[in-house]
């Protein structure tokens, strides 16, 4: 759970990946993990990232859509620059991901301002 501002973000979990590295995980209301980030380097830089994507009057916008080598769908999360920031899990069809998708900026929306 992370807590900004005084309120608890139950959508939001940051972990420590390893020794060396943090990620974050955006679960949806059921618990379900719709998007893991790529690693990062210190806890402050995932905070840096999370504050950068959670803007109210404009929502995430900048998805990758992908299949896979195996016709499964998947998604990825690009900042401002085009970098990769995270990426969901595996989708048995075009209209989870785009509902996954849907989810994600619901889960956003949710939460108060970091």
């Amino acid at each position: 759970m992370v807590i900004f501002k005084g309120k608890a973000l139950e959508m939001i979990e940051i972990k420590k990946k390893n020794e060396n590295g943090f990620q974050f995980l955006v679960k949806s209301e059921t618990g379900k993990i719709l998007l893991k980030s790529v690693p990062f380097s210190n806890k402050k830089e995932v905070e840096r990232t999370l504050k950068g994507l959670h803007i109210a009057n404009s929502p995430l916008k900048h998805f990758e859509r992908k299949t896979n080598f195996d016709g499964k769908f998947l998604f990825n999360l690009k900042n401002e620059d085009g970098t990769v920031i995270g990426s969901s899990g595996l989708y048995s069809s075009e209209a989870g991901m785009e509902n996954g998708i849907k989810n994600l900026k619901s889960s956003f929306v949710k939460t108060d301002t970091f």
